[in-house]
Parts: structure tokens; sequence; C-alpha cells
């Protein structure tokens, strides 16, 4: 990843686009013009982007024996995994990250991200970097921890469900799961939680607690049958990040 100082973070979220300081509730993904409407009161100069799980949905590809030659055969290559692996059928723009012999493939669908990024440069607020959601509180969070540890990650819609991903980590990120059907906290622990935690320990890789990031403070209440403790992230999205 490209690395600079004090850039504008932009947050977009079906439920919350947030650039800079400013917060706007557009019911789904911006427009080109509401978009433009959000950069247009940003400072001028690069922008670092954090994106919606499902918006970008990821894949973390084990046991890659080999690779095409070539930037431009291991580029196709990568693509006809991620789409293959999550049933796309249209053209993605796909970053594939090394995780030690792993990949990690995160993409986003061409023509969204190429109109995002003509508004953008248009107005002088180019894109440095782009990440999904639960990618950004990873990098924040796992480096600080000592031991194997989830992480819950969060899009929060008015009705009260969820959409989203878990991520767990033991020496290094171990394992993805996301879903795009939406959910009430409930069903999330019963049906998501608890069977990734069983499997997990089955694995000998038990967390030593869930981390949790879903825009808002959630009950405690809520956690109690989760046999693990439980960390609420902070739910402040910063106006600016060094990259």
């Amino acid at each position: 990843m490209m690395r600079t100082s004090g850039a504008a973070v932009v947050w977009v979220e079906p439920h919350r686009l947030q650039a800079g300081s400013q917060v706007r509730r557009p019911g789904g993904l911006p427009d080109p013009d509401t978009l433009a409407q959000a950069l247009s009161g940003l400072p001028g100069g690069p922008s670092h982007w954090i994106v919606d799980d499902l918006c970008a949905p990821a894949v973390l590809l084990r046991d890659v024996l080999g690779l095409p030659k070539g930037v431009e055969a291991r580029d196709a290559f990568f693509q006809w995994r991620y789409a293959q692996s999550l049933g796309l059928e249209g053209p993605q723009s796909v970053q594939a990250l090394a995780v030690d012999s792993d990949w990690l493939l995160a993409g986003l669908p061409r023509e969204l991200l190429d109109g995002w990024l003509q508004v953008a440069t248009k107005l002088n607020r180019p894109v440095q970097s782009m990440v999904p959601r639960w990618l950004w509180l990873y990098n924040r969070l796992a480096p600080s921890q000592t031991g194997p540890g989830l992480l819950l990650s969060l899009d929060s819609s008015p009705d009260g469900n969820h959409t989203g991903s878990l991520v767990a980590w033991g020496s290094r990120l171990s394992l993805l799961r996301q879903w795009g059907d939406p959910a009430p906290l409930g069903i999330w622990i019963t049906e998501r939680i608890l069977p990734t935690l069983a499997y997990l320990q089955r694995e000998g890789t038990l967390p030593q607690g869930l981390w949790v990031w879903c825009g808002s403070t959630p009950d405690p209440a809520t956690w109690s049958e989760v046999p693990v403790p439980i960390h609420v992230m902070p739910p402040d999205v910063p106006a600016t990040e060094a990259l």
C-alpha cells in the first residue's frame, strides 16, 4: 500500500457516508452527486477510503501451489479465483495481498470503483488507498494482541439488522467468513458466532476474546451466551489518518 500522512478518511457503508467529520445518511451506496457533495467538503489532497465489507467482499485463499508467471497472468488468475469463489459474473477490480503462504483477495465491481475514482480525481481528492472495514479494524487491532482473537465487523441498518464479517487470527489471519443477508444480533450469535467458536476450538485456536465493531455500543446482556470475553471497539471514525 502507498503511504502518506494526514489523508482525509472517507467511510462508505450503505447506511452512512462520512467524509472527514461530515456524516450523511444516503440510504444506500452513494450516487455520484451525493459522493461529490461529500468529497467537496474535504481539503484537497489524497483520501483514504474504508468501505463496507459486503461492498468489497474478500476471499482468503489457502494452499495456492503455484502462480502464473508475469504480472498480467497473475492478475488474471486472481481475478478468476475471486469471481469463482464468490460466484460473481461482472468485471471485478481485485487486489491481492500476501498473508504468509496464503493470499487475501479483496475486490469491488469495476464499474462502481471507476465511478468513485472519477469523482475523487475530478475534485482533487485522489484515492490513496481503499480497504474493507474489517481489514481496517483488523490492522488496528491484531498487532496489539498476544494470542488468538476473533473480530466481528458489522454494518448496522436502521431496522436493527446487521451484515458483516467474522475474522479470526492466531499467529496470522486464519479465517474470514462474511454474511450479506441481514440478521439481528441474536441470530449472529447463535448461528454464526457460536458455530465459528466451536470450529476454532476443534482446530485448537480458541480465541482469547471477541472484539465487536458495529458503529454503536451494543447492550452487554446480548452477549451472555458467548463463552469468551467481549470487547466493544469504539465506534468513532477518524476524520484523517496517516497511511
